[in-house]
């Protein structure tokens, strides 16, 4: 588990920093170019380097053949002892002689049929001779090859091997060879030195490119940033939130541009405020004016309402007709000045332990004849165990009386089924109709004030087409969620989900929003 969250906080690093990432890749590229270099030009130090060695070497090589020709040219191919001699003599001069090639031992041999005698600098070396070189040199061929030979304490040391025949007057089936061994001792200490020194130069390097990168990144990115910065306060709330501009480049015109954005946000910003303070105040004061004319008038509305019996049919329905619409304007004048307290931000949460099943009740008791004048049967399902939840009751009770209404309204005479449902931290009520339903695109403006799906539709519950927009505010107020499902055909359902105490995050819903068990359009409960 620690390496998966070491992965992960990795991962994320990565994705979130265009510094860090800038630089790694820098660095990379970097490195591989560094290293790419370098192996090149190690390779060419190495070979100009053995190959001046080896240049040197052959030319030692050469003069040395033509020393050993003149030594052997009378040697006594009948007399081993005077061979030895011979060998010996010839190998120690040329150890005498020495070169511009350095240090060098010397190996001869004087081969007769299988026989062959030998005379050596150093005995490690003649063992050390490789079988392919001494096969091209009896041959008749100069050649040379890298082996390593032991030295004096027995350590392999890379040596470069050069061999040649000496021409001599002796029979065919004789033969001499020369083998020259020079120690590269010298050449490896200046190419491990060198190796060392390109090493550390890469290291160098690669750091010194990837901290330019990174320089250059957050040069670039420290106003990006702050431009970013600057945005997520704007968005938030501090419209006074500005870029210092420095200099004249494209980072310049950047914040210049920022700047010039966040002074026209500010100015509309603040021209709909007061425009919608503006609007609140008028529906209010309005609101509030119409009540003492509309108290006048509901008075004598009344009055006639109440002397009906003693006018024409056509009056006396007129009467009936207007006592009506008094009513509902009244109710749409009271959701006007409570939809205006949201607005403004006066709405005031008074929340005190309810248990939920006896608000369920009244709102039900209170629905029960417009139920019946519809032809509908409102069913309820609760828990056998109170559900006490900390909420404002008058509240709670707007909300379910206008999401039964609206399902008593839609329902075509259908079942409305009211459920509530509890859990450890939250209360559910979900109110189902199984009338015309709704579709995706009205499921979305279904809370839009004054909105209805079908505008020809007349009401005939007598709401203001405020009610599920309150209920939605209501709802938001509590710290909870009221939320709606539908399908054309299939009836809708709405949810309504709080807290059991107030202030709670809400995570999660005692009921599902979507019906378990959908019946198909049109079918009898």
């Amino acid at each position: 588990m620690t390496s998966v969250r070491f992965a992960r906080r990795a991962r994320h690093v990565w994705r979130s920093s265009l510094q860090l990432r800038v630089g790694a890749i820098t660095m990379l590229v970097a490195g591989l170019l560094v290293v790419v270099v370098s192996l090149v030009l190690f390779r060419q130090i190495s070979d100009q380097l053995l190959g001046a060695k080896r240049q040197a070497a052959v030319d030692q090589a050469l003069r040395g053949v033509q020393y050993a020709q003149t030594e052997v040219s009378g040697i006594a191919t009948g007399d081993a002892a005077s061979i030895r001699t011979t060998l010996s003599r010839t190998v120690a001069g040329l150890q005498s002689r020495g070169g511009s090639a350095g240090d060098f031992d010397v190996v001869m041999v004087y081969r007769s049929g299988d026989d062959e005698r030998s005379a050596v600098s150093r005995s490690e070396v003649y063992p050390a001779l490789p079988g392919d070189l001494r096969a091209q040199v009896a041959d008749g061929a100069q050649a040379y090859r890298y082996a390593p030979v032991p030295d004096a304490a027995g350590e392999e040391v890379p040596t470069l091997l050069v061999g040649a025949p000496v021409p001599t007057d002796a029979r065919s089936e004789e033969s001499v060879e020369v083998y020259f061994a020079f120690p590269l001792v010298q050449e490896q200490e200046s190419l491990e030195g060198i190796r060392s020194t390109v090493v550390v130069t890469c290291a160098v390097l690669t750091l010194f490119v990837a901290g330019i990168g990174v320089l250059v990144t957050r040069l670039v990115v420290d106003p990006v940033r702050r431009a970013a910065g600057g945005a997520q306060r704007l968005a938030g709330g501090h419209l006074e939130e500005r870029l210092v501009v420095r200099g004249e480049d494209d980072l310049a015109r950047l914040a210049s541009s920022f700047n010039a954005m966040a002074d026209s946000l500010q100015k509309q910003i603040t021209q709909l405020e007061a425009l919608s303070q503006l609007q609140q105040r008028f529906t209010s004061d309005v609101s509030h004016e119409l009540r003492t004319p509309l108290t006048t008038v509901q008075m004598a509305a009344e009055v006639l309402h109440e002397a009906r019996a003693d006018f024409d049919p056509a009056v006396a329905r007129s009467a009936e007709l207007l006592r009506e619409e008094l009513d509902r304007f009244e109710v749409l004048l009271s959701d006007l000045l409570e939809i205006s307290r949201y607005d403004a931000g006066a709405a005031v949460l008074d929340a005190e332990p309810q248990e939920l099943r006896g608000l369920v009740d009244r709102v039900v008791g209170g629905m029960t004849a417009l139920a019946a004048r519809h032809g509908c049967e409102l069913v309820v399902s609760a828990p056998g165990t109170p559900v006490v939840a900390e909420v404002d009751g008058r509240r709670v009770e707007r909300v379910l009386r206008n999401l039964v209404g609206n399902a008593i309204e839609h329902g075509a005479g259908q079942p409305v089924e009211i459920t509530l449902a509890a859990n450890r931290t939250a209360a559910a009520v979900t109110v189902r109709d199984h009338g015309v339903g709704l579709g995706t695109a009205d499921a979305q403006h279904v809370f839009d004030r004054f909105w209805r799906a079908d505008p020809s539709r007349v009401r005939t519950v007598g709401g203001s087409g405020l009610g599920l927009s309150i209920s939605l505010e209501d709802a938001r107020l509590h710290g909870g969620w009221l939320q709606v499902w539908g399908m054309p055909g299939a009836g809708a359902q709405f949810r309504l989900t709080l807290p059991l105490e107030g202030g709670a995050d809400l995570t999660s819903s005692p009921l599902p929003l979507r019906p378990v068990n959908l019946r198909p359009p049109g079918s009898e409960s």
